[in-house]
């Protein structure tokens, strides 16, 4: 097989879909790869590192698409839609049931696409989602606590407060992987961290872990109300596998809110899960709704690039070994795998990218059993 490996063309996007590690190994394992000059530059790879692992440079975005294979970090932009075929694997992160244009220009196209964030173990793990979900939810306090400056928008909060001075209040909407990681960096800064969750079961595992060092509440509209007018920063960190995230933090709720109070919506890729959050970029990251300071980056881990990369490369590369034999034998021997796939010859695969366009979808056994 030959694999391409573009220039992501996100703003500020600076990860890269394989470092040279990986490209060793899938060269290693018989596979043509051909890396876009400068692909991995921002991430601190050299064309010459790409070189000694054996792959192939080319000039162009064109040249590395053109492979039957192609790796990515983030979803096409617009200017890459003329790129989809119908004879292209197309293995990256999608977040379809957010993003309408893109859905329909691989349905247009018959690209079969597999999302990284919707492969998902029988129990219900999403191995591909996870390393950029603890990056983004480390990244998430960090970044909430730095728009906290009052230069920036913010109340002028200290989240770990000092002597004699109160911590800074923190309150997380989910306890997944980007909560827990979220929690984890609160905690070390010294914050009061409330985690709100609907799974019992999870908040009885977050309390043990913690020791006692969080607060957690089960999430219904009242007491995600309640916590989020006490908050000096919201974290956003809801996921529905392949579907849009449900608006939890209505606008009424900001009036509640104490001007300068910081909102990052992680789930920002899925619709976000606050009703005033948008997408915004690295450029220009924030902006301010009814007092309240809205940060919604899409690409988060975009600006750790390096330990972004070697992160999701490490959880990628045995899938993309596995596609790269026969994509579609694999899918039909990996039902793990399959459930990545979210369009294949016009059709929607997945329930969450249908359901929420109101689209017709087929699982992608029925698909690949055609």
């Amino acid at each position: 097989m030959t694999i391409g490996i573009p220039k992501e063309t996100k703003s500020h996007e600076y990860r890269v879909a394989a470092p040279p590690v990986a490209v060793q190994a899938l060269v290693h394992a018989g596979h043509t790869v051909r890396v876009e000059t400068g692909a991995g530059a921002g991430s601190g790879f050299d064309d010459a590192a790409y070189r000694a692992a054996g792959a192939e440079i080319v000039a162009s975005a064109a040249e590395a698409w053109a492979a039957p294979m192609v790796l990515k970090v983030k979803e096409p932009t617009p200017a890459e839609y003329g790129f989809l075929r119908d004879d292209l694997v197309l293995f990256t992160y999608l977040h379809l049931a957010a993003d309408r244009p893109l859905t329909e220009a691989l349905l247009a196209a018959g690209t079969t696409a597999v999302a990284y964030e919707t492969v998902q173990f029988d129990r219900g793990g999403l191995p591909l989602l996870t390393p950029m979900s603890e990056v983004a939810g480390r990244m998430a306090t960090q970044v909430g606590a730095h728009y906290l400056s009052r230069f920036l928008g913010g109340r002028g909060v200290l989240l770990g407060g000092v002597p004699g001075v109160a911590a800074g209040q923190v309150v997380i909407l989910g306890g997944g992987a980007v909560g827990t990681n979220a929690a984890k960096m609160a905690i070390g800064l010294g914050a009061h961290v409330t985690l709100l969750d609907v799974d019992h079961e999870r908040l009885q595992y977050l309390d043990d872990i913690f020791g006692g060092s969080i607060q957690t509440l089960m999430s219904h509209p009242g007491t995600i109300a309640e916590a989020v007018a006490q908050a000096d920063l919201v974290i956003g960190a809801v996921l529905i596998v392949g579907a849009r995230a449900p608006h939890l933090v209505t606008r009424a709720m900001l009036g509640s809110m104490r001007p300068g109070s910081v909102i990052v919506d992680v789930a920002v890729d899925q619709g976000g899960c606050v009703e005033t959050i948008r997408p915004t970029t690295h450029d220009a990251p924030t902006y301010i709704v009814d007092g309240i300071v809205h940060y919604g980056v899409a690409n988060m881990p975009g600006a750790v690039p390096n330990t972004s990369t070697l992160a999701l490369s490490n959880l990628t590369l045995p899938y993309a070994l596995e596609l790269a034999v026969d994509p579609l034998n694999a899918m039909r021997n990996d039902r793990v795998l399959a459930r990545g796939l979210n369009t294949y010859r016009g059709r929607v695969t997945h329930r969450g990218v249908g359901e929420a366009f109101g689209l017709p979808w087929v699982a992608p056994e029925e698909a690949l059993s055609a």
